[in-house]
């Protein structure tokens, strides 16, 4: 029997494709921009001035200074940029940094924004910004943030780099396996949830293996799809909130952060989730939905420990306190010390324990 629950679907325009960026004009005019700034970071500058072009002349110019975690000084820049150049909306190009600064910007100035991810970041599907003010990450969520259109373009996928897809994946289904157990999971949602993640577990491997396999991006990008919607519907819990710690008090890579600490974060809750480790294990194949993440990301030559992507050892005993400062909901109850020995499994790159519940 399915029991009450609510589910919120969020107002967004997806455009779905290969070749789907010739659509960016069309797109921006549709919104009724007349002047549009294009957003990227420094290393995908080219790229969008390739996309400049292509607006012809709705093309106000381009912000290149994009970067992890939305550093609001940053954002400050952005600001001044569109003013100079008098833009009425923004195009964000590229992956969670960049897609992260349009909806600063958004939440900023109420400026409309077109989205055309290059990654799995799945921020693009939120109504959730997290900034970094003074080495501190702080989210917001707010309807505001949300972009009004998005296009994935599976051909803009093709040359992300194995690796990368890899770390991207695996951050995409981190939004999915928290959705499972979200304290307002909804069976809408937990449908998603599950063949996002089971989309992806089949696609990254085929993606290490060919890199230019064209079926494997398009199942990827659309198992992203999936998984940043579950992000952008439900609340998450102690996965997300210990990668915004982290990231935001380390500086260390978000995709690489969230594939680290993912497993780990699982077999905390798995006892308190026996049904979503249960649709998690069926969605990649595993009998434990911890180890059986903690395996995917080893077998896709993934980085699977903090201490290689930056973090220092001295770090630990401060996270763990960071992690318990600000009460959220999780579905185990928040243990100072339990914490603590998961970020160290985390730092040192062991397996995570196995988990009954996942039998």
């Amino acid at each position: 029997m399915i029991g009450s629950f609510t589910f919120e679907s969020l107002p967004c325009r997806v455009v779905f494709g290969s070749g789907t960026l010739s659509a960016a004009k069309a797109e921006v005019e549709r919104l009724g921009g007349k002047r549009a700034l294009v957003l990227t970071t420094p290393q995908q500058e080219t790229e969008g001035k390739k996309l400049g072009s292509s607006l012809g002349a709705l093309y106000a110019g381009i912000f290149s200074g994009a970067t992890m975690h939305t550093p609001v000084e940053v954002t400050d820049q952005a600001i001044a940029a569109m003013k100079a150049c008098g833009a009425d909306c923004v195009v964000s190009l590229g992956g969670g940094s960049t897609t992260g600064l349009g909806k600063a910007l958004a939440l900023r100035t109420g400026i409309n924004q077109l989205c055309i991810p290059t990654t799995y970041a799945g921020s693009e599907m939120t109504p959730i910004l997290g900034e970094t003010r003074g080495g501190l990450k702080t989210t917001v969520r707010d309807p505001a943030v949300l972009p009004e259109t998005v296009i994935y373009d599976v051909d803009l996928t093709l040359t992300l780099p194995a690796s990368l897809a890899a770390t991207s994946g695996i951050n995409a289904i981190a939004h999915a396996v928290e959705a499972l157990y979200a304290r307002d999971t909804n069976p809408v949602t937990s449908m998603m949830a599950e063949d996002g993640i089971r989309a992806l577990a089949r696609a990254l491997p085929a993606i290490a293996a060919e890199p230019a396999d064209r079926t494997a991006r398009s199942e990827a990008l659309y198992g992203a799809w999936l998984c940043g919607v579950c992000l952008g519907t439900v609340g998450m819990a102690l996965h997300h909130k210990l990668c915004h710690t982290l990231g935001g008090t380390f500086d260390l890579p978000h995709a690489e952060t969230h594939t680290v600490v993912l497993p780990h974060a699982l077999a905390y809750n798995a006892s308190a989730a026996p049904d979503a480790m249960a649709r998690i294990g069926r969605a990649i194949g595993a009998v434990d939905a911890a180890q059986g993440l903690y395996e995917l990301a080893a077998r896709l030559n993934a980085k699977l420990a903090l201490r290689d992507i930056g973090m220092p050892e001295s770090g630990i005993d401060k996270a763990a306190d960071l992690a318990v400062t600000n009460a959220y909901w999780n579905p185990r109850p928040l243990e100072r010390n339990a914490i603590r020995d998961l970020i160290a499994r985390a730092w040192s790159g062991e397996a995570p324990p196995a988990t009954k519940a996942s039998a």
